[in-house]
């Protein structure tokens, strides 16, 4: 007892360091006060100080002033309307749900060394702290460039950019971590699902717990569909791309684990038929609980390393009636009839739509370039 709660009490741990750093960066609207004064600080650093270091400074002498402000509004609404969609999703899934169930780590089955893993803000911070380095480095030569009369005040503009990037790029990608984060903890209960079916339970059980998994999915691409929707369609800088590579990512494993289950499902009915004993008595699944039936399930994210070889069972008995035969093939034809995925508005994200979408785009942009490039043979 004492090592199961060792690791559960480190998993509060780590979700308290979560909330905490979400409701720093004013994720957390438990409260009115609490709301009205996140979205008062969107409003000023969001919008209102890059609106201003737009707007009011000159411009140096050989710049379009009205070029570059018309670009650089255009890139200040797509950063807003991304991080505003940011923060009201994850803000309603903590205020609706809680931290432990806007991430689905209820339901762990003991394996809880597993989500401990997952904690993301080392990375996330870290991978901040270059991109921020970047982003400095960009504003230097614009602040030689576009002088504005004094060195203090193009400092203070300098730092205020600063802030407010900053601010409005940790409110997006924070979005888009968490939504990885549901995403690798997802992963992790399918691939439990493979060892939960290791277990010698009524066909019933594992039927109920698939409909657990799905109806999961269908709540995090509930909660999260306008947030992706807005990222296929806003992408207007670097950070909105390593956001939307973060969600596609975590959405593609999704399904992609959810589509396996199928054949999860008719290995584990192949190899319990296979090894049963048509000779056994049918007193004795009673006393399975003393068999040792293993169920081996390599999970690959490459397509070329093969998981399909699963060992037999050497010296396991497993009866099997004819009922129980009919169960566990209407269990399979159920799993195989719903593999599921994260849907977008009925589309499943998975790597198909991906790749659809890619190539896509991909075709429009070599269309607008064979119209606009002209080559002038002599």
């Amino acid at each position: 007892m004492a090592s199961l709660e060792e690791p559960s009490g480190e998993l509060d741990g780590s979700l308290a360091t979560l909330e905490k750093f979400l409701g720093f960066l004013g994720f957390c609207h438990c409260t009115i006060p609490r709301a009205t004064l996140s979205w008062i600080t969107f409003s000023l650093l969001a919008i209102a100080l890059p609106l201003f270091s737009i707007l009011f400074p000159g411009c140096g002498p050989g710049c379009d002033k009205i070029e570059i402000q018309a670009f650089e509004l255009e890139i200040l609404v797509s950063r807003a309307l991304v991080a505003a969609v940011s923060l009201l999703c994850v803000s309603r899934n903590l205020r609706k749900y809680g931290i432990r169930k806007a991430l689905f780590v209820d339901r762990s089955h003991g394996h809880i060394a597993q989500f401990r893993s997952q904690s993301f803000l080392v990375w996330f911070l870290h991978g901040l702290g270059y991109v921020f380095l970047l982003k400095a480095a960009r504003e230097i030569p614009r602040l030689i460039y576009l002088h504005h009369g004094s060195l203090f005040f193009s400092m203070i503009l300098f730092f205020v950019r600063l802030i407010a990037w900053s601010y409005t790029t940790l409110v997006f990608l924070s979005g888009c971590a968490l939504f990885h984060l549901v995403g690798s903890l997802q992963v992790i209960h399918f691939e439990n699902y493979g060892k939960f079916l290791e277990q010698d339970l009524d066909v019933s059980v594992y039927i109920e717990e698939h409909m657990n998994l799905v109806y999961d999915l269908s709540k995090i691409s509930h909660s999260f569909r306008v947030f992706l929707l807005l990222e296929f369609l806003v992408v207007l800088s670097i950070v909105q791309l390593v956001g939307i590579i973060l969600c596609l990512n975590a959405a593609s494993r999704i399904s992609h684990r959810a589509q396996s289950l199928g054949s999860v499902a008719s290995r584990w009915h192949a190899l319990v038929t296979c090894t049963s004993n048509d000779g056994f008595m049918s007193g004795a699944i009673d006393n399975a609980g003393d068999i040792e039936f293993r169920f081996p399930v390599s999970y690959s994210e490459s397509d070329m390393e093969s998981s399909d070889y699963m060992p037999l069972p050497s010296s396991t008995q497993i009866s099997s009636s004819t009922s129980s035969y009919h169960k566990r093939q209407a269990f399979v034809t159920y799993v195989q009839s719903n593999t599921g995925g994260l849907t977008l508005f009925g589309w499943v994200v998975d790597r198909m739509l991906i790749n659809t979408v890619f190539f896509s785009e991909l075709s429009l942009v070599f269309f607008v370039l064979g119209k606009t490039i002209t080559v002038t043979v002599r």
